[in-house]
């Protein structure tokens, strides 16, 4: 299992804000990753040692927001209040999930504010809106020096907190996940309320671990 990114969605200031202050509290600033034009978002990236990257990203105002799954689960999210909205697993082959969960995967794509074009294949928004401390699936189709993963970070993502169930997220994922899994510990607790990710801690090089 290959942790590629964690989704955080910005809350009633905006995308600027968020972003900013979440560089401010990691000491590291955040990269404009450009808008999703067909889920109607846009995000700012923060690459990871890894390689993987946290995203921050909005919902805007536009048509492909209200019919993308991603656009409605990110417009939910950011109607509460904002914060951790989920976690992705990169994969070689949608097959077998799309198989298993009985859907075809979607495409994704995000512009560079300097034109270019990143493309994915993506599963499990909807498992994730139904039971949020699911992860969802990505393909990357784009070559590697185009994905965030290729930058890589100063910050190092140490530990992921969830609600839930650890048997539960195992068999959505079709596999174990043991304490540690490429260096991050993940913590089961069981549901206080809604479940999902409660916190992330990360590991910076000037302010040490860092829980938000």
């Amino acid at each position: 299992m290959h942790v590629d990114h964690l989704t955080f969605v910005a809350g009633p200031e905006g995308l600027k804000v968020e972003a900013a202050r979440l560089g401010a509290k990691l000491g590291v600033s955040l990269k404009d990753g450009g808008f999703h034009p067909r889920f109607g978002t846009r995000n700012h990236i923060l690459p990871l040692a890894g390689p993987r990257y946290i995203e921050v990203v909005e919902v805007l105002d536009h048509p492909a927001a209200d019919k993308a799954v991603y656009g409605q689960a990110v417009r939910a999210r950011s109607e509460m209040g904002g914060g951790w909205m989920g976690w992705s697993v990169a994969v070689d082959d949608l097959a077998p999930y799309e198989e298993r969960l009985h859907r075809e995967s979607v495409p994704g794509s995000r512009q560079f504010p300097d034109g270019r074009r990143l493309q994915w294949h993506q599963i499990g928004i909807k498992g994730l809106i139904a039971d949020p401390q699911l992860p969802y699936f990505i393909h990357w189709e784009s070559p590697t020096d185009l994905r965030p993963t290729s930058l890589e970070g100063v910050v190092r993502l140490d530990s992921v907190e969830l609600s839930g169930s650890r048997e539960r997220v195992e068999d959505w994922l079709g596999e174990s996940i043991p304490d540690q899994v490429e260096g991050i510990n993940f913590d089961f607790t069981s549901p206080n309320g809604h479940p999902g990710i409660n916190a992330v801690v990360l590991d910076t090089p000037d302010k040490g671990l860092i829980r938000i």
